[in-house]
Order: C-alpha cells, then sequence, then structure tokens
C-alpha cells in the first residue's frame, strides 16, 4: 500500500522495480493500480483455468437405437455398447423408433426396454423410465456411482 501518488511516480516506481503498473480499477476516483509482473500474472491465470479444467468431467449423452423386433444376437451387441459407454462415464439414451403399425405394439417396445435396463443394471441405473414421446419410446440410463 503506497497511498495517493501521481500517475507519473506510480509509473517510476514500477520501472524502478522492473514491473508494470496495472490499472485494476480505472472508473475510480482516483483510479486503482497495481505493481506486479503482468506476464507472471497472465501465466498463473492460464494455469489455474487449465488445472480447473481438468478437473472437471463432462458427461456426454450416447444414444443407443432398438427396434420393438430386435434379436437376441443384435440386442447383445447394443447392450456391450451401452455398457462400454456407462463404464465411461456417460448417459445412455435408448431409444425404440415405431414405424408404420408397430405403435400398436408398444408393449412389447417397453418390454424390450425393461429387458434391456435389468441387462445394464450393475453398469447403470434407470434415471428416466420408458416414455412415450409420439411415435418414439425412450428412456435414460446413468451409470453408478464408483
Amino acid at each position: 500500500m503506497i497511498g495517493i501518488v501521481s500517475a507519473r511516480e506510480a509509473q517510476r516506481l514500477a520501472n524502478e522495480r522492473e514491473l508494470d503498473l496495472v490499472k485494476i480499477s480505472p472508473n475510480a476516483n482516483p483510479p486503482v493500480c497495481k505493481i506486479m509482473d503482468y506476464g507472471k500474472y497472465l501465466y498463473e491465470k492460464s494455469k489455474r483455468e487449465k488445472e480447473a479444467r481438468k478437473k472437471q468431467t463432462i458427461i456426454e449423452v450416447k444414444e443407443i437405437r432398438l427396434s420393438a423386433k430386435i434379436e437376441e444376437h443384435d440386442f447383445g451387441f447394443k447392450v456391450k455398447n451401452a455398457v462400454k459407454f456407462l463404464q465411461d462415464g456417460d448417459k445412455v439414451k435408448v431409444s425404440i423408433r415405431f414405424r408404420g403399425r408397430e405403435i400398436a405394439y408398444s408393449d412389447l417396445g417397453r418390454e424390450v426396454m425393461q429387458k434391456f435396463a435389468d441387462t445394464v443394471k450393475e453398469y447403470g441405473r434407470v434415471e428416466k423410465p420408458p416414455v412415450m414421446e409420439g411415435r418414439s419410446m425412450s428412456m435414460i440410463i446413468v451409470p453408478n456411482k464408483k
């Protein structure tokens, strides 16, 4: 804390110490300035931001599409992909699109969804149960906490 000094005096003090004179709040009366190494400040700020980005996790929503009349092998393949996504920490949206007259057999789709949820229950839990949205049914599975 130096106190209130003229701009020239502040700049001279900064030059003597081989540092920068940085205006913290230029609109104040009188303007508030700080003598610091601005390059070092920017470097440390970027390091802190980079460290903060490392610690945060981004959760993506991966979609898996099934059909009401899915075969056993195809179902197993889709389950394997869903398990991989859940192990990576991503949410999985499972959807079934009913085409044509399949909409009349939406209970078959609900059974497929329930079977899918039971198959992956050791890797994830159902966050949003199967819901009909127009001609498609979807549910969301989130990974279990480690």
